[in-house]
């Protein structure tokens, strides 16, 4: 039973101890209920010197540091027993050859697909060198307004653009990344330049190493012209300089925590950029802002040289304008460089041109029947699967059967707490920007009261869940929900780590704004979500609406 209790004695304030290793018996007991527990008089008299001896232990921890790139020595991985998977990787069918040509109104490039870009490049139609310009310039312009940027990285953009013309120019062209801009959430690593976090206490930290999402871009060719805005610690759309805004209305923010990666890629600021999900961080910005945001399987992509937050929930992801270009992004950046060892080399067998009536394809009819209005957004986009030939299947999501108490909120409590525990403990969490109920200062805090037995409990739950959701998604190539108003399914398929696509569906007539809706998939199966989506964007189109205030 005293194990129980370590947590509790690391929470400095609760019992005065950091000052005065003595404490009482009775703190003991008054502890003991905030964990739902009661001892005997005997049976505290009888733990009580065990507790101060694990004290002793906690204090002497606290004088090491752990580095916030320390891993766990326990390893996530979203297999449950008997799965099988397709380890061989067939060639990509991208589809039909796309074609482009210099726009006449030079603004119209910003908003071009990536594989339209390629083509321009590849054809020496244009630059990368003038291409690369022309997206710094737009950056420049729009960056202040959106509250978007936290470094421009223009001397390493024209150097790497330089290098890519040259390379084209000698007709060793390398795809489809060649030569194209992005930008980088700013919890990756790039060396010689700022990692802020997006929080204060990080503000001017330069960590000398390459995130292995920067270094595989950089492989394929790809040029890096800005590390974006994130809410600070990865929450939310708040980070130290200000808030990161909505493009279709700055009025409202661009939620988080890939702030700044979607409001720039929504506004043409950058072809595409990369962000992070731990909860609902790709999808919840790419969702309000009208973005096509892929939070793939948990372990697709190796988060090496990444800001650590959760190391059982976070993982890496494309934000794009449509499912098209996430699918290219996705597949130079899907692996692992073995320095992330919750990260997996899989296949993905994306077929570009697979007829949509060879899919099976649910919907969460649980989620949708909470939809009253018929005439939104989500139900017509279920209506044009349906003029596209798709049946689609009425499911139950599993949800409060399987959810059956709020796992997430330990899970996640207590894994972002152990990373940022030194910040804790120092007070400087006190200068972080944003200090209410919900923010991390006070998340942090609340943690250190979730007990070491309840979290290791809470991920036992979490693998009946898993084994639960997987059996349930398994006859369906993807699974439709509301990207908003979807219960549970954020959270649920976050700790399952099922890979999830988003896309704009229309807006809400409300405020003007985006409204999706999300493809939930099996286990490394993104080519399927991804092309599923995408076949809903050549049907309707959603994804080439663009905010006027940038065009």
């Amino acid at each position: 039973m005293q194990i129980r209790f370590f947590v509790l004695l690391m929470m400095v304030s609760f019992v005065s101890v950091a000052q005065d290793s003595s404490f009482n018996k009775s703190d003991l007991n008054s502890v003991a209920k905030v964990f739902d527990l009661t001892f005997s008089q005997k049976e505290i008299d009888t733990l009580y010197s065990d507790v101060k001896d694990n004290l002793y232990n906690y204090q002497s921890m606290h004088k090491l540091t752990l580095n916030n790139a320390t891993p766990l020595s326990m390893w996530q991985s979203p297999v449950v027993p008997g799965m099988r998977f397709n380890m061989v990787q067939q060639p990509v069918k991208w589809g039909v050859a796309v074609t482009a040509t210099i726009p006449t109104n030079k603004n119209e490039l910003a908003f071009y697909s990536i594989e339209q870009l390629a083509y321009l490049i590849k054809n020496k139609k244009i630059t990368s060198q003038e291409l690369t310009r022309f997206f710094i310039d737009r950056i420049k312009k729009y960056g202040d307004t959106l509250q978007c940027l936290i470094s421009l990285t223009e001397d390493l953009a024209l150097e790497q653009a330089k290098k890519a013309d040259a390379e084209i120019a000698a007709g060793k062209y390398k795809g489809l990344l060649h030569g194209i801009p992005y930008g980088l959430k700013d919890l990756f690593a790039v060396k010689g330049t700022k990692t802020t976090w997006g929080a204060e206490p990080y503000k001017n930290q330069i960590i000398d190493e390459d995130a292995y999402v920067y270094s595989k871009l950089k492989e394929a060719g790809a040029v890096l012209v800005a590390k974006f805005t994130l809410g600070a610690l990865a929450m939310g759309d708040y980070w130290y300089g200000g808030r990161t805004k909505n493009p279709w209305n700055v009025k409202y923010g661009s939620s988080g925590s890939s702030a700044g990666s979607t409001s720039a890629t929504v506004a043409g600021l950058v072809p595409f950029a990369i962000g992070t999900e731990t909860w609902g961080s790709i999808v919840s910005p790419s969702t309000t802002c009208g973005a096509t945001g892929l939070r793939p399987t948990f372990g697709s992509i190796s988060r090496s040289g990444g800001m650590a937050l959760s190391y059982s929930l976070d993982k890496v992801g494309p934000i794009c304008r449509s499912a098209a270009d996430a699918a290219v992004v996705f597949y130079y950046l899907h692996g692992t460089d073995g320095k992330d060892l919750c990260a997996v080399n899989m296949p993905f067998n994306y077929d570009a041109v697979k007829p949509i009536k060879s899919y099976r394809i649910a919907y969460a009819k649980n989620y949708f029947d909470k939809i009253k209005d018929t005439t939104r957004p989500e139900w017509l986009a279920l209506k044009a699967f349906e003029k596209m030939g798709a049946t689609l299947i009425p499911v139950n999501f599993p949800d409060s059967g399987v959810y059956k108490f709020n796992i997430m909120d330990v899970v996640i409590g207590a894994e972002c707490a152990a990373q940022f525990d030194d910040l804790t403990r120092s007070n400087q969490d006190d200068i972080l920007t944003r200090q209410t109920k919900n923010d991390w200062p006070n998340q942090f805090r609340t943690a250190r009261f979730v007990p070491a037995v309840e979290y290791i409990n809470a991920q036992r739950h979490r693998f009946l869940l898993m084994k639960d959701v997987n059996e349930a998604i398994a006859p369906y190539d993807a699974i439709i929900c509301p990207s908003r108003g979807d219960g549970n399914q954020s959270a649920i398929t976050n700790l399952t780590g099922n890979p999830v696509v988003c896309v704009p569906v229309g807006f809400d007539k409300r405020n003007n704004l985006p409204v999706g809706i999300s493809f939930v998939g099996k286990l490394y199966d993104e080519a399927s979500i991804l092309r599923i989506a995408k076949a809903y964007q050549d049907a309707t189109g959603w994804d080439e609406m663009h905010p006027a205030l940038f065009k």
